[in-house]
C-alpha cells in the first residue's frame, strides 16, 4: 500500500473528518458572535493543524510495514491532539452559540471547568482504547497532584475562590465595586485574579481570595431596580437663616430643571443633618444613574446649590473665627454701596417703563432690588407660572421659549444684558407667558411687587404713566406684526392702555374702578 492511502486509514482511525467539522463549524459560528472570545476558535483551530502536522508522518510509519518503529508513539499524540480539537471545538459550539440563544450563560471559570474535564475524559478513554495501561499513570499522578497542591495552595485558593465568585453570582462583569478605599467597576474575573478599572484610568488587580474573605460593596445594585447611586453633597448655612427656607430653596433648584446623570424617581432632596456651633450642616441627596460620572456630577449639583442660595439671599457660612481687615472700612462699605446704587439707578433709567419715574423713585426701586443669579441651563421663570415679579438681567444671555397648545418648547427670541422681562406679571398679576432659561450664567436683579406698591401707593398717577409706557412697548410689536395704520393703531392704544391701567389699580388695589369701556 503506498503512503497516501496509509494516511487516510491513519485519518479514518483517528476521526479526522468528524473532528474538521466540529472545528469548521466552530469557527463559522463563533465568528459571526460580535466581541466573542477569539480563543474559543483558536484553540481547536491549533490543536487540529498539530493533528494535521502529525498525520503524514502516522501513514508513512505505517506504509513502512505496520508496527514500524515510532507507529505507536506517533499515533498517540496524533489522537490526543485530535481528540482535544474535537472537544474544544464542540464546547465552543455549545457555550458561543447555542447556549446563548437559550439566554443562558454559564461563568466563564465554569465552562472552563467543564471543557477541562470533558478534555481529560476523552483523552483518558481514546487512550484506553489503544492499549495504554492507566493505572500506573493514575498512581504517579495522585502523588504528583499531592505535591502541586500543598506547593500551590494560595493559588488554588484563589482559583477555588474565582470559582465561587462566578458561580455564586455575587459579582458580575461591569458591577462597580468598593474594596477598602478602592472604587472602580469589575472588567475580568479569571480563574486566580479580578480586574477592577478605577476612574483615574488605573487598572487593580484583587486576588479572588481576598474578595471572597473580605467586605466588597456592590454600588448601585438593588433587587429589581435600575443602576442608581444615592450621592451627598454637603454645605453649610449659617443659623440667621431659617431651616425651611434653606430647604425650599435648594429642593426647588434641584428638581425645577433635569439635570444629567441625576435620577428624576427617586427625586433629590435636601435636609438638615446637623447643628454645629455656627451653622447648620446641609445634606442635598441625589441618585446618580450613571457611577462612572461622579464628580463631575456632584459639581453640577453644588453649582445649582450656590445659585439657588445666592437667589435667596442665603449665604454659604463661613468659620465663626475668621478675621477680615481691611482699612478705612467704613469709608470703603460707603464707596462700594454708593456706586452699586448708581449702577442699578442706571439699569433702571434704560428701562422705559419707569422713564417717567423721578430719580428719588428710581432711587427707591433700586434699594428694594435683590440680586438673583441663576446657573446655566437653570429656568429662570416657567411659562403659566405665577410670579409677580420682574427681572433685569446685568450680565449673561437667556432664551425665551414658547410652548403653544402643548407643543415641545422652542426657542423664540434672547435676552441679554440690559434686557427685562416679567413685567405683565409684576404690573397686572398675569401669569408667565413664555419660559425663561438661562443659556449662560446669568446675573440679573428682581423687582418685586411689594417694592413697587409702596411707590403707587403715595403716587397712584404713576399707574397710568407705568401703564402708557407698557402699551407703546406692545403697540410697537403689533404694529410689525399685523402692519396696522396710523388711525387702528391710535385706537388701539387708547384702548390697551385704559385696560392696563384699570387692571395695574386692581391688582395693586389702589381705588375701587369702574370697568373700562369694551373695544369696538
Amino acid at each position: 500500500m503506498n503512503w497516501l492511502s496509509d494516511t487516510l486509514i491513519e485519518a479514518d482511525d483517528a476521526g479526522t473528518l468528524p473532528v474538521l467539522a466540529l472545528v469548521l463549524v466552530a469557527v463559522l459560528l463563533t465568528r459571526s458572535q460580535q466581541g466573542g472570545p477569539r480563543r474559543r476558535f483558536v484553540v481547536p483551530v491549533v490543536l487540529f493543524g498539530l493533528h494535521l502536522l502529525l498525520l503524514p508522518l502516522a501513514g508513512y510509519l505505517r506504509s513502512r510495514g505496520g508496527e514500524a518503529v515510532g507507529l505507536a508513539e506517533t499515533r498517540l499524540p496524533l489522537v490526543i491532539f485530535g481528540t482535544l480539537a474535537g472537544v474544544t471545538a464542540a464546547c465552543a459550539i455549545l457555550f458561543a452559540a447555542v447556549l446563548p440563544r437559550l439566554r443562558l450563560q454559564p461563568p466563564r471559570i465554569l465552562q472552563d471547568i467543564l471543557i477541562a474535564a470533558a478534555s481529560v475524559g476523552a483523552v483518558l478513554i481514546v487512550v484506553s482504547r489503544l492499549g495504554i495501561n492507566l493505572s500506573g499513570l493514575l498512581a504517579t499522578s495522585a502523588v504528583l497532584t499531592a505535591v502541586i497542591g500543598l506547593a500551590l495552595q494560595d493559588t488554588l485558593g484563589n482559583i477555588v475562590s474565582g470559582l465561587a465568585l462566578q458561580t455564586d453570582d455575587s459579582i458580575h462583569l461591569g458591577d462597580w465595586i468598593k474594596v477598602g478605599d478602592m472604587t472602580g467597576r469589575v472588567t475580568d474575573i479569571r480563574w486566580r485574579y479580578t480586574a477592577v478599572e478605577t476612574r483615574n484610568w488605573e487598572t487593580v488587580i484583587f486576588p479572588n481570595s481576598q474578595l471572597v474573605k473580605g467586605q466588597v460593596i456592590v454600588l448601585g445594585r438593588r433587587q429589581g431596580q435600575p443602576q442608581k447611586w444615592r450621592r451627598w453633597v454637603w454645605f453649610n448655612v449659617d443659623y440667621r437663616f431659617a431651616p425651611t427656607d434653606v430647604i425650599e430653596a435648594v429642593t426647588e433648584a434641584l428638581v425645577g430643571v433635569p439635570i444629567e446623570h441625576v435620577a428624576d424617581d427617586p427625586a433629590p432632596n435636601c435636609i438638615l443633618m446637623d447643628f454645629t456651633e455656627s451653622y447648620g450642616r446641609y445634606a442635598a441627596r441625589y441618585w446618580l444613574t450613571d457611577l462612572a460620572i461622579d464628580d463631575p456630577t456632584d459639581s453640577a449639583v453644588r453649582t445649582r446649590i450656590y445659585f439657588a442660595l445666592r437667589r435667596a439671599g442665603l449665604p454659604l457660612s463661613i468659620p465663626a473665627h475668621a478675621i477680615f481687615m481691611t482699612e478705612q472700612t467704613r469709608k470703603r462699605d460707603d464707596r462700594k454701596v454708593r456706586r452699586e446704587q448708581k449702577r442699578r439707578v442706571r439699569m433702571l433709567a434704560n428701562i422705559g417703563l419707569f422713564s417717567s419715574l423721578s430719580n428719588d423713585e428710581r432711587n427707591a426701586l433700586a434699594d428694594a432690588l435683590r440680586f438673583a443669579p441663576f446657573a446655566e441651563g437653570e429656568v429662570m421663570t416657567r411659562q403659566g407660572a405665577e410670579a409677580h415679579w420682574l427681572y433685569v438681567i446685568s450680565s449673561g444671555q437667556a432664551a425665551v421659549r414658547l410652548a403653544v397648545d402643548g407643543e415641545i418648547e422652542r426657542d423664540v427670541a434672547r435676552l441679554e444684558a440690559g434686557d427685562f422681562f416679567g413685567e405683565r406679571s409684576l404690573l397686572t398679576g398675569e401669569t408667565r407667558s413664555a419660559t425663561v432659561v438661562a443659556h449662560t450664567d446669568v446675573e440679573c436683579w428682581r423687582l418685586d411687587k411689594a417694592a413697587f406698591q409702596e411707590l403707587l401707593e403715595r403716587r397712584p398717577e404713576m399707574a397710568d404713566e407705568v401703564a402708557e409706557a407698557l402699551t407703546a412697548r406692545e403697540m410697537d410689536l403689533d404694529r410689525a406684526r399685523e402692519n396696522l395704520s396710523a388711525e387702528a393703531a391710535s385706537r388701539r392704544s387708547a384702548q390697551v392702555k385704559r385696560d392696563l391701567a384699570h387692571r395695574i389699580r386692581r391688582f395693586f388695589r389702589l381705588t375701587d374702578q369702574e370697568e373700562p369701556p369694551a373695544s369696538s
